[in-house]
């Protein structure tokens, strides 16, 4: 799976205990103690850790493990630090707009400026409280709104339903495979709602009649996009993730689509797509996925 990086912010738990119930021992026995931060926290500070410079985040990476899938970053930490050294002083800006774990993964979705504005999705996989492992999805962030009037990264984005993880993660994998894997359009409907669909796609409206027209247009420009595989589900209650590999407008593609679901359907989407680099440009040779 292509990708990158608020400054660490410790918490810290400041506890009085009272010895024999004088006040002054009480401020002499004051404890700060170093929270543990959750593996969502560390993600979004070593993001944002690209744009305010802080060191701490770094640590969050285990250096001896850390495997990149960015395809135009070389491996491992050095060519994470490499990467950042490159960028002109004082130009990225990063705001994660969604962070969200399964597992021992964390992805996110980030409006960024890194060497461009660009909208970004990570992923983020941890071994013992350690990053080890990363993958990204980026594209130019469209100079207007989409169709609807809605930017790519606006919208929902409180975490529901967390008992029902597993079932959405299912619904949302088989409409990819269904619909744009293997193009049972006759399945369409039955994944949605009627027509009340909201889209954040730079190009789409909302609805199932946006997406029509826009299908429709594309055809009439000889654009083909089509889905070829799945290669990672991740999901964490009423929001999912799928990382896909396929092709558009005839160059190979990989595309992150992130999906909220309500009431057993589909009711908002956001995506990335990337084009993948050709290996002779690849910096590492970890892979796309």
């Amino acid at each position: 799976m292509k990708h990158i990086l608020l400054s660490a912010t410790v918490v810290l738990a400041i506890g009085l205990t009272a010895c024999n119930g004088q006040q002054k021992q009480n401020s002499e026995t004051k404890k700060e103690e170093k929270m543990e931060l959750s593996n969502k926290e560390k993600v979004v500070a070593l993001l944002k850790s690209i744009e305010t410079g802080a060191q701490e985040p770094v640590g969050y990476i285990n250096p001896n493990k850390y495997i990149q899938h960015n395809l135009r970053v070389a491996d491992g930490l050095a060519g994470f630090g490499a990467l950042l050294q490159q960028l002109p002083p004082n130009s990225a800006k990063v705001n994660t707009v969604r962070a969200f774990q399964d597992g021992d993964l964390v992805f996110t979705h980030t409006d960024y400026n890194f060497f461009g504005p660009k909208i970004g999705f990570d992923i983020f996989r941890f071994e013992d409280g350690k990053i080890v492992e990363h993958w990204d999805n980026l594209q130019e962030t469209p100079k207007k709104p989409n169709p609807s009037g809605r930017t790519m990264v606006d919208g929902s984005t409180e975490i529901t339903d967390l008992d029902k993880t597993k079932e959405n993660k299912a619904l949302v994998e088989n409409f990819v495979n269904d619909i744009l894997v293997n193009g049972k359009m006759e399945k369409l409907a039955g994944y949605f709602d009627g027509d009340n669909y909201i889209q954040h796609n730079p190009q789409i409206a909302d609805g199932l009649s946006g997406l029509g027209k826009a299908l429709e247009y594309m055809a009439s420009q000889g654009i083909t996009m089509k889905y070829n595989k799945i290669h990672n589900v991740l999901g964490e209650g009423n929001f999912v993730l799928v990382v896909s590999e396929g092709s558009f407008a005839d160059k190979p593609t990989s595309f992150y689509d992130l999906f909220h679901v309500q009431n057993e359907k589909i009711a908002e989407h956001w995506d990335v797509m990337e084009t993948i680099a050709p290996k002779n440009e690849w910096k590492n040779n970890n892979g796309k996925f």
